[in-house]
């Protein structure tokens, strides 16, 4: 578990293509489990290769939003925003096990959130069915249950989606 004092040394940023291998160190840690839970190892997250990550990282621009974690020099955590129109899917969020419940995962949805565009109205993601932490982190975050898909592991998910807060020229 985290140190009570996490939120005075964390720092939230933006990932460079070097810290790729990193972050698919964590993205594997963080699936493992999900694969266990639904017995597929083939899920998604758990395909992506390092030079996926890169060229994802490298070719950052207008249609990607992405922030990592660090607990000093330890990447402990990362998440992607893909842009589409007026909404960014949530894609790839992960934190080290070893840290998860201690203010991370919140740190850095709320990073993600506020680096989007102002374009982006609404954000959506998807979660496992029964991934019960999950569905009440996102519910605790604003999001809420939309529907149902399966993915190509065959594993059932909820989409979840969040209105984007007002910004401030808008209050």
């Amino acid at each position: 578990m985290v140190a009570p004092d996490v939120a005075t040394v964390l720092r939230i940023g933006v990932p460079s293509p070097e810290h790729a291998g990193e972050m698919l160190t964590v993205q594997r840690a963080a699936y493992v489990t999900e694969a266990q839970r639904y017995h597929a190892p083939g899920i998604p997250p758990l395909r992506e290769t390092v030079q996926e990550i890169r060229a994802d990282l490298a070719g950052a621009g207008p249609a990607l939003v992405a922030r990592a974690a660090w607990l000093g020099s330890r990447l402990v955590g990362s998440v992607r925003g893909r842009i589409d129109g007026a909404a960014m899917e949530v894609v790839r969020f992960t934190v080290a096990p070893d840290v998860q419940g201690g203010g991370v995962g919140r740190a850095l949805l709320a990073a993600l959130h506020a680096a989007a565009p102002a374009s982006v109205r609404s954000f959506w993601l998807v979660t496992g069915g029964r991934s019960e932490d999950n569905l009440r982190f996102y519910g605790a975050a604003g999001y809420r249950r939309t529907g149902t898909v399966v993915d190509d592991a065959g594993v059932g998910l909820v989409r979840m989606e969040r209105d984007r807060e007002p910004l401030p020229a808008e209050v």
